[in-house]
C-alpha cells in the first residue's frame, strides 16, 4: 500500500466517523413557530439515511476497501413503527437501500426527539416457504397477551401477471412477534377474503377474547378499486391468523383527503374518552397521489363504534417535507404515549426521512372532540366558519 493511498484512506475514515458522530448527537428542538397549538414539529428529522451506521455501509478493511468507498448504499429510512422500550423509545424503521430492497432495523433514542442510533444490525425477518421480495411498514404493537407484534407489509411478484410484466405484485400483511426486539418468530401470513392487504394493524388488546386487527382491503396492489376503507376483522388465534367478520368502520368519502384510499397509521391510544386514531387518507391530483393524515375516535367499549371525526387533516407536508423520493407524502405508523401524558408522533415526509411531532393526550382528545366535523359541502365550510365568528363576536 502506498502512502497517498494510505492517506486517503485515514483521512476519509477520521471524516466519516467525526461526520456520523456530529450527525447522531445533534440535538433537536420544537420549531420556534406558534403553530397550530395541537402539535409541536421539531426541527430536525430523527432518522435519516445518514443514520444508517458506518459498518453498514463502508468496507472498513483498508486492503480491501482502499479508497474507504460506499459499498451498501442507503436510499431512505422511513415508515417506522414505534414503541417504548424500558427507558427508550424505540423505531423500527423502514430502511430502503438503493437496490430498492427495504428492510427493518431498530433505532433507539434515550429522549424521543434526538440521537437515534442503530442497533448493531438490522432485524432478521424469517421466510415463509415463499420468500418475500419486499417488506415494508412495520406497525409494533405490545399486545396484552404479553408478546410483541410486528405486522408488515409483505410483496410478492403476482404469479398471474403477464409475460414481460416486472411490476405486477401482490402484498398482503406478515405477521411477526417478539420478547425482545431481537429474536422474531414468523406466523403465517394473514389470510383474508376481502382482497389484497398493505396496511393491517392490530388492537392491543382482545376483544371478546379475540385478536382484532384493523385493515385496509384492496382489489389489487395500487388501486384500491371496490375496496379501500379502514376494516375492522377479529381473529381467534395468530397461529391461524385468519380474519373474520371484516367490515369497514371508516370508508372513503368523495373530495375529502380520503377520497382515494385511507388506512389506520399506528394502533389506537386508549383514553378516557375513547381510543384516539391517527390515520392516513390519500387523494389524487394533477402532480399525483397526495398523502396527508388525519384523525378519528372510536368508543371505548365497542371500537367498531367511529364517534368523532375532526373535518379535514391533522397533519400534511410542509416545506422541505414536500420533497423526496416520492413528494408531498406524509406517512404515519408509529406514535408513543408516554406514562404522563406526552405523545410522540413520529412520521416520515415523502418517502425519505423520519420526523417527530410532540403533543399530549389532553390535547389530542381535545382536538378530536371539539373541531368541527366535515359537512362535505363548500356551503357548509363557509356555514361552520360563521358560526364560530358569530360564537367569537359573542364573547368580545
Amino acid at each position: 500500500m502506498n502512502t497517498t493511498t494510505n492517506s486517503i484512506f485515514d483521512k476519509r475514515k477520521a471524516a466519516i466517523e467525526k461526520e456520523f458522530q456530529q450527525l447522531i448527537e445533534r440535538k433537536n428542538e420544537p420549531q420556534s413557530s406558534e403553530g397550530n397549538g395541537i402539535f409541536a414539529r421539531y426541527k430536525n428529522p430523527v432518522v435519516t439515511r445518514n443514520h444508517a451506521p458506518i459498518e453498514w455501509r463502508y468496507d472498513l478493511n483498508e486492503a480491501t476497501n482502499p479508497f474507504l468507498m460506499e459499498r451498501i448504499s442507503i436510499n431512505a429510512t422511513f415508515n417506522a413503527g414505534a414503541m417504548k422500550w424500558g427507558d427508550k423509545y424505540i423505531l423500527a424503521v423502514r430502511v430502503e437501500g438503493v437496490d430498492r430492497k427495504s428492510f427493518f432495523a431498530i433505532a433507539e433514542s434515550p429522549n424521543g426527539v434526538d440521537n437515534f442510533q442503530f442497533w448493531d444490525k438490522p432485524c432478521v425477518i424469517p421466510q415463509t416457504e415463499e420468500p418475500d421480495t419486499n417488506v415494508y411498514d412495520m406497525r409494533l404493537v405490545q399486545h396484552e397477551d404479553g408478546w410483541i407484534y410486528g405486522i408488515f407489509c409483505t410483496e410478492r411478484k403476482d404469479p398471474n401477471a403477464p409475460k414481460g410484466d416486472t411490476s405486477s405484485a401482490i402484498a398482503n400483511a406478515g405477521i411477526v412477534r417478539t420478547k425482545d426486539l431481537v429474536n422474531w418468530e414468523r406466523l403465517p401470513d394473514l389470510i383474508s377474503n376481502t382482497g389484497q392487504q398493505r396496511n393491517v394493524v392490530m388492537h392491543p388488546e382482545y376483544v371478546n377474547g379475540k385478536y382484532a386487527l384493523y385493515t385496509r382491503p384492496q382489489d389489487g396492489f395500487i388501486d384500491v378499486g371496490s375496496g379501500g376503507g379502514i376494516g375492522l376483522g377479529y381473529i381467534d388465534t395468530m397461529e391461524n391468523p385468519v380474519v373474520q367478520e371484516e367490515k369497514i368502520i371508516f370508508g372513503k368519502q368523495y373530495h375529502t383527503i380520503y377520497e382515494l384510499k385511507n388506512g389506520l397509521g399506528p394502533a389506537p391510544i386508549k383514553t378516557e374518552k375513547g381510543w384516539l386514531h391517527l390515520a392516513h387518507g390519500v387523494r389524487n391530483t394533477a402532480a399525483g397521489l397526495r398523502y396527508t393524515l388525519y384523525m378519528f375516535m372510536t368508543d371505548l367499549n365497542d371500537i367498531s363504534k367511529v364517534t368523532h371525526i375532526p373535518a379535514g387533516h391533522f397533519m400534511a407536508p410542509q416545506d422541505s417535507e414536500r420533497v423526496g423520493d416520492v413528494s408531498n407524502v406524509l406517512f404515519s405508523n408509529g406514535w408513543i404515549a408516554d406514562e404522563d401524558g406526552t405523545v410522540f408522533i413520529y412520521y416520515a415526509s415523502s418517502d425519505t426521512r423520519m420526523h417527530v411531532a410532540v403533543s399530549s393526550v389532553e390535547k389530542l382528545v381535545d382536538y378530536v372532540i371539539n373541531t368541527p366535523e366535515d359537512t362535505f359541502i363548500s356551503a357548509g365550510s363557509v356555514n361552520t366558519i360563521i358560526a364560530q365568528v358569530n360564537k367569537n363576536q359573542a364573547i368580545l
